[in-house]
Order: C-alpha cells, then sequence, then structure tokens
C-alpha cells in the first residue's frame, strides 16, 4: 500500500532593504538551535500565506513593509522529533522594509541582523532557500 505524503504548509519572508547601491537582508535566530533563519511559521486559521508571512516578519523580526503580491518560491525541510519526521511545504515572499521597530513581540528571545544577500545565502542552512535567494537578488540587480 503507498501512502501520500502530507506536507505541513508554513510561509516565510525575506526582509530586504536597499541601502545606497547595495541590498540588505535581514535574518534573526531560530529559537531552538538559534542558527540564521529568515521569518517563518505556520499558516494559522483563516490567515492566506502571504498574511502570516507578513504576521511573522512583525511577530519574529519587528518589521514592516509592502510585501510582494504573490510568492516568490517555496522549498522543503523535514524536522525530525522522537515520534516522528514531518516535512514542511514553506511559501517564501519578499518584504521591502520600510518600517524597522525597536520593540517588537519575540525581541527577547531572538536577534537580528542586516546582511548583504551573499552573506545571508551563506548563513542559512536550506540549500534549496540559498537558491532563491540568489536567484531573487539576481532578479533585483537586473
Amino acid at each position: 500500500m503507498h501512502s501520500k505524503r502530507k506536507h505541513t504548509p508554513q510561509s516565510a519572508v525575506i526582509p530586504y532593504r536597499r541601502r545606497r547601491k547595495n541590498f540588505e537582508v535581514l535574518l534573526v535566530t531560530s529559537l531552538g538551535s538559534g542558527r540564521w533563519v529568515f521569518p517563518k511559521g505556520h499558516i494559522e486559521g483563516d490567515l492566506s500565506a502571504r498574511q502570516a508571512a507578513e504576521k511573522e516578519a512583525f511577530e519574529e523580526a519587528g518589521v514592516g513593509g509592502r510585501l510582494s503580491p504573490n510568492r516568490i518560491g517555496y522549498y522543503c525541510y523535514r524536522k525530525k522529533n522522537e515520534k516522528n519526521t514531518r516535512t514542511y511545504q514553506v511559501e517564501v515572499f519578499a518584504m521591502n522594509v520600510t518600517d524597522v521597530l525597536e520593540s517588537w513581540p519575540e525581541e527577547h528571545t531572538r536577534q537580528r541582523e542586516w546582511m548583504s544577500p551573499e552573506n545571508a545565502a551563506d548563513a542559512i542552512a536550506e540549500d534549496d532557500l540559498r537558491i532563491l535567494i540568489r536567484h531573487f537578488f539576481d532578479g533585483l540587480n537586473k
């Protein structure tokens, strides 16, 4: 018997801004491992993936701005716990940041740091997301 793989939907946001002639990307630390990640989370209740991405940007990174009308891509990853392995499919949106808050909901549990798109791509663990970052910023630089 063949079972269907079920993906848990999530959404993420790539917050970016332009400083002089260069782009900067905002990463935050994950709660568990402390590694650099983009704001990401489950799509809760009646929220669309886009609305959830905007919510995560505010809660995890303390930023707001102009969100892309459509996703710029997606990636999958797996997470293991004691009982099982779960596969997540993450819809990714881009946010041109216009507001950076001094205080935000998760400021005491996360660090945030602006870095170049190249350094951001090197800092994150998911290969598919690295490719997505590079492709997105290559398009903006043309």
